[in-house]
């Protein structure tokens, strides 16, 4: 699948540039543009992949690329006012290239979480092509504000993108890690799970061909509307020409029945393991299941079996199956993607913050209100004093 990657603010335009070296270490040819968007200079001179003519610095006249300070209202107005910049990046991409969009931001800081849903607005005002988003959630120990943040725009973003694929930092941060070598590994994880998914199907010259593709429409299938996860579990294996050769005799593929209970159990580890948003499974409406690594390990029974348990696990008869080869890794894996979940406790915590702080605002402002008017009362006493 084609992606024009643009990543929104900080945690966007790293989680981009993680992107374009997997991309390239792969050879998965996902990725046919990036570009990072953000108000911060020093963000944008840190990004090592990214090309410098598509990295866009917006806001000059507000913050003076200093960025917005975690303040998403402004990030959504320097967003709309800076449009024309952003678009002008985008007019560089060959858009008959590609199969959809890709918005990437953190939704607890300021630039991202308020300008990713301008964005796709835009993108989906303009294009044809889906567009999709790639929210990632704070973690509740990161602070109030940007808990309240991720509350605010996460509707907001559901509302602008035709899926929201999302990954909550907050279960995936190990204790006694440091912020920065936790985020490094965290943006990892992201894109070995969302690039091997969008990598499926994009099958170069030369490259050996699944026995069931998973192209593009696929993908496009299962993702229509509301919220994603994803589950990832993964086996190395040996791919030692002479070993391999010794066990399969000289044929191409291992035995049918260790590769297909292998497929079965790594796709209900990745289900019932950790997914990039915890969610009650039986509540997706739609599933995919690839299975990746070396052709050998790959066959069609062990991704149908893995299908069906899905279908059977989600209640669901939207599961879609297929295998992306990749020679020279050393690991079997299976990505399942979940769509249109509904039962996500991480959702219902932010969306009860967002009522909690809209009442408390409103308490707030009505004994403010309360008070002025005292103090006037008390000052027009005073006036009839004297």
């Amino acid at each position: 699948m084609k992606l024009a990657l643009i990543g929104f603010g900080q945690a966007g335009g790293k989680v981009v540039d993680e992107f374009l070296a997997f991309d390239a270490r792969i050879g998965g040819g996902f990725v046919e543009s990036a570009i990072a968007v953000n108000s911060a200079t020093t963000d944008l001179k840190g990004l090592e992949h990214v090309p410098m003519e598509n990295r866009v610095l917006i806001g000059q006249a507000r913050v003076k690329g200093h960025g917005v300070g975690a303040d998403n209202e402004l990030g959504a107005e320097i967003a709309k006012a800076d449009s024309d910049e952003i678009q002008a990046a985008i007019d560089r991409i060959p858009i008959h290239e590609i199969d959809a969009f890709l918005v990437v931001a953190g939704m607890g800081g300021g630039t991202g979480s308020g300008g990713a849903p301008v964005l796709a607005r835009q993108l989906k005002r303009i294009y044809t092509q889906p567009v999709y988003g790639l929210g990632l959630l704070p973690g509740t120990d990161e602070g109030s504000i940007y808990t309240l943040n991720a509350a605010r725009s996460f509707r907001t973003f559901v509302d602008e993108v035709d899926n929201l694929l999302v990954f909550d930092n907050d279960a995936w941060r190990s204790a006694g890690e440091s912020v920065g070598s936790g985020y490094d590994r965290i943006n990892r994880e992201i894109v070995e799970r969302f690039g091997l998914l969008f990598a499926a199907g994009e099958v170069q010259q030369g490259d050996h061909v699944a026995e069931s593709v998973v192209d593009s429409s696929e993908i496009i299938n299962t993702l229509s509307n509301g919220v994603s996860t994803i589950g990832y579990a993964s086996e190395t294996v040996e791919t030692n020409d002479g070993l391999l050769s010794s066990l399969t005799g000289g044929s191409e593929t291992l035995d049918d029945g260790a590769a297909t209970n292998r497929l079965t159990s790594l796709v209900r580890k990745a289900t019932l393991g950790r997914l990039t948003l915890p969610c009650d499974v039986a509540s997706a409406d739609r599933g995919l299941v690839v299975a990746s690594g070396p052709p050998a390990y790959l066959n069609r029974k062990g991704v149908e079996r893995g299908r069906q348990w899905l279908e059977d696990e989600t209640g669901s008869m939207e599961i879609r199956g297929g295998d992306y080869p990749i020679p020279e890794r050393d690991e079997v894996g299976a990505i399942v993607l979940l769509s249109g979940v509904t039962d996500v406790p991480r959702i219902d915590q932010l969306q009860q913050v967002a009522i909690e702080t809209q009442e408390t605002t409103a308490d707030v402002q009505a004994s403010a209100d309360e008070e002025f008017a005292s103090l006037m009362d008390t000052g027009g006493e005073l006036d009839a004093l004297f």
